[in-house]
C-alpha cells in the first residue's frame, strides 16, 4: 500500500492520529525499561516521520528501507505495548493528573453544590486517543467520558478516528456536545503540520459553547475547554513553533489559555474556548514560518489554514 500512496503525486494524504498505531492492550506482557520505552518510542517517532516524507516526495526505495526498519524495530505491537507503558500510573504518565490538579477540586465543589454551584451533573469529556479507561479524569466522579481511539481493544473505548467523527449538529449541541475535549499527545502524532492544524480546529465543533458560561464558579470561567499536551521540544525547541505563535493559533481559533505547566518531557495547556471574533478574516493563514533560528531545533510545525 506504500507503494501505491508513493506514487500518487503530492496528493495530500489524510491525518494520522496516534490512535492510529497505539491500541489498548488487555495482554499481560513482560515490562519494558522506562529508558527502553523512550527509546522505543522515540525512535518509532523518527522512523514515521522519515517515512511521511518519503511518501511526501515520491521516493519510493526510501519508503520501503524505512517500512522494513520499522518491522525491525518491533512493529506497530512494540510501539503500541510503549506508550501504554509509558502513560502507566507507576511511572507517572498520567497526563490527566496534571489537569486534575488544575481544576478537580474546585471543580468536584461546583458540581456537588459547594458555594456557588448549581449541582447540574457531571461534565461531559472527549478523549481522544484513549489508552486506559482508569487514568485520574476516569477516576475522579466528575466527568462522563467517552473514550475513542483507532484500534481500540477494550470496550469502554470506542473505535472512531477523530478526523472522521461527525461533529454534532448546532441544534444538539447542548446535549450531544462535550465540556471538554482532551488532545493528550496526539496532535504531535498527526504526520503533517496541516493535519496537526486540522485536528485543533475540529475540536472546537464538538464543544457546546454557552450552556454553563452564565456560572460564577469554575464551570463558568474555564470551560468549554480543550486540554493540549505536546512533547515539551515541540514547543520549546521548534524552528517553527514556539509559545507566542502557538498562542496567536489557539487565540484565532477562538481559545484562550487558562492553564500551562511545563515539565522536562512535557508541556501542559488549558485552553478555554470562547469562539471566533465577529468579523474576524476567515483567510488568515498560518504558515510553515521560521520562528526560531538555530543549527539544534527540531521542525516540528502546526499550520493552520
Amino acid at each position: 500500500m506504500i507503494l501505491m500512496a508513493a506514487e500518487k503525486k503530492k496528493k495530500r494524504k489524510k491525518p494520522h492520529l496516534l490512535s492510529h498505531t497505539r491500541p489498548v492492550s488487555t495482554v499481560k506482557r513482560p515490562s519494558l525499561s522506562s529508558q527502553a520505552t523512550r527509546s522505543l518510542i522515540r525512535r518509532h517517532h523518527t522512523l514515521q516521520k522519515q517515512l511521511h516524507a518519503a511518501i511526501s516526495n515520491g521516493d519510493v526505495a526510501v519508503a520501503e528501507c524505512l517500512q522494513a526498519q520499522l518491522a525491525a524495530a518491533g512493529g506497530l505491537q512494540k510501539y503500541q505495548e510503549a506508550s501504554i507503558q509509558g502513560q502507566s500510573a507507576e511511572r507517572g504518565g498520567d497526563t490527566s493528573k496534571v489537569l486534575m490538579g488544575w481544576i478537580g477540586k474546585e471543580l468536584s465543589d461546583a458540581l456537588h453544590g459547594s458555594g456557588t454551584a448549581s449541582g447540574k451533573g457531571r461534565m461531559r469529556m472527549l478523549e481522544v486517543g484513549a489508552l486506559k479507561v482508569d487514568n485520574a479524569c476516569s477516576r475522579s466522579g466528575i466527568f462522563d467520558v467517552t473514550r475513542i481511539d483507532l484500534h481500540s481493544q477494550h470496550p469502554e473505548i470506542k473505535t472512531q478516528d477523530f478526523m472522521e467523527m461527525q461533529p454534532p449538529l448546532r441544534k444538539a449541541l447542548d446535549e450531544d456536545g462535550f465540556d471538554l475535549v482532551s488532545l493528550s499527545l496526539v496532535v504531535n502524532y498527526v504526520g503533517d503540520a496541516a493535519g496537526r492544524g486540522d485536528m485543533l480546529k475540529k475540536a472546537a465543533a464538538f464543544l457546546r459553547l454557552g450552556r454553563r458560561s452564565g456560572e460564577e464558579n469554575i464551570i463558568g470561567s474555564t470551560f468549554p475547554a480543550v486540554f493540549l499536551v505536546l512533547p515539551a521540544p515541540c514547543v520549546m525547541n521548534s524552528r517553527y513553533l514556539d509559545e507566542e505563535r502557538l498562542e496567536d493559533m489557539m487565540t484565532f481559533l477562538g481559545y484562550v489559555k487558562v492553564k500551562r505547566k511545563l515539565s522536562k518531557k512535557l508541556v501542559y495547556y488549558l485552553w478555554r474556548f470562547v469562539g471566533r471574533k465577529a468579523g474576524q478574516l476567515e483567510d488568515v493563514v498560518f504558515r510553515k514560518e521560521e520562528v526560531r533560528p538555530g543549527g539544534q531545533r527540531n521542525n516540528f510545525a502546526i499550520v493552520v489554514q
